[in-house]
């Protein structure tokens, strides 16, 4: 079967992607969350695996993961509530994670459970590109799934060109060199990060995040590549109600207009 990111890359453009915290707000949110942003429009979903100190995350986002985790979210619960997930999502899904509680639990068997529940690709923020090329590629090839890496306005053409030539689905743009959640209007040095970016030719499509907060941002991104991914934003309308779901699909309506 055809990986449903590339599916989705093949088949659409202005792909509007969405991070949420597993767990979070309560405990058994997870899948409720992730039936609601498909059914209110979501291309794509990140899957937050929460960790206590999580990689280039603002503050919204790192009290989510704070929360989650003391909720009792763990990898191995986050597999367990995602086991029948297709029976009712049926677009991309792409775990994000920092390396170590994937290693703690076990890379190649991280990435078994990944299949056996049919999650598409992995987002590991600090997993340097040369060490998943050396240790851990060919693991997740061997299992059917995606890679993303990520890519900022300081990363060299050099490094870009070896991402790019590790990837079969897309590159994760990263508009600056702030932390998620940033609030911020796309500046001049973000539009040169992404002609510079159409000038190198590459092969794999771009989708940006970082920074986004609505429509208007979404827009602006998307001027210069295939998507745009919201996270932080997400989260905060999240944790400003009570009901989960209902602020899902109230966040939601913006891009239904």
């Amino acid at each position: 079967m055809k990986n449903r990111i590339n599916t989705t890359l093949d088949s659409k453009d202005n792909i509007l992607s969405i991070y949420f915290t597993a767990g979070y707000p309560k405990l058994d949110d997870t899948m409720k969350v992730l039936k609601q942003l498909e059914q209110s429009g979501a291309d794509m979903i990140e899957i937050g695996v929460p960790f206590s100190d999580p990689i280039a995350d603002g503050p919204t986002i790192q009290y989510s993961n704070t929360v989650a985790l003391e909720n009792g979210m763990s990898v191995q619960l986050l597999f367990d509530q995602l086991k029948d997930v297709r029976k009712t999502v049926s677009i991309p899904l792409i775990m994000m994670s920092s390396l170590n509680p994937i290693i703690q639990y076990g890379f190649e068997r991280f990435c078994q459970k990944c299949k056996g529940i049919d999650v598409d690709g992995l987002i590991i923020p600090d997993l340097p590109v040369e060490e998943y090329i050396r240790e851990y590629k060919g693991v997740v090839e061997s299992y059917g799934l995606r890679n993303i890496i990520l890519i900022t306005p300081s990363s060299t053409d050099a490094r870009i060109r070896l991402i790019d030539e590790h990837t079969d689905s897309f590159i994760y743009m990263v508009s600056s060199a702030a932390t998620t959640g940033v609030n911020q209007n796309f500046s001049q040095d973000f539009e040169a990060f992404a002609s510079r970016l159409k000038a190198m030719d590459l092969k794999n499509p771009l989708i940006t995040g970082f920074g986004i907060k609505d429509k208007e941002s979404f827009d602006q991104v998307t001027q210069f590549s295939k998507g745009g991914i919201i996270g932080s934003a997400f989260v905060k309308a999240v944790v400003e109600q009570e009901d989960a779901v209902q602020a899902t699909a109230d966040f939601m309506l913006q891009f239904q207009k």
